[in-house]
């Protein structure tokens, strides 16, 4: 039997929109909530930079090509990573919401 796997690549940021972290996971909906509780502790990145609202993702159905394009994206430059988002979320509106009150 062929299993279904999911993983996402996605970007985050604070709430001034001044900073940008980029990762991956097989879930959102979880990834999202440690994020947000990290961000009351200054061990991590995310919680160091209060990064926990989700403004892009992109989907993969291999953890292989997940990670090759974390790993492109994260030797983008500022400019074009707000362009890659700008292109989805002009707006830069968390997403978070479509993720965090939904069954996964």
């Amino acid at each position: 039997m062929k299993r279904d796997y999911t993983f996402y690549v996605y970007i985050l940021t604070n709430p001034r929109k001044t900073v940008l972290y980029i990762g991956n996971t097989n879930s959102l909906k979880r990834r999202l909530h440690e994020h947000y509780k990290q961000s009351e502790s200054s061990k991590s990145f995310t919680g160091r930079y209060s990064c926990y609202n989700l403004i892009y993702y992109e989907v993969y159905q291999y953890v292989n090509e997940a990670i090759a394009r974390e790993k492109q994206l994260k030797r983008w430059s500022r400019k074009k990573k707000e362009w890659l988002i700008n292109q989805e979320n002009p707006n830069w509106n968390s997403l978070n919401s479509n993720f965090l009150y939904t069954e996964e």
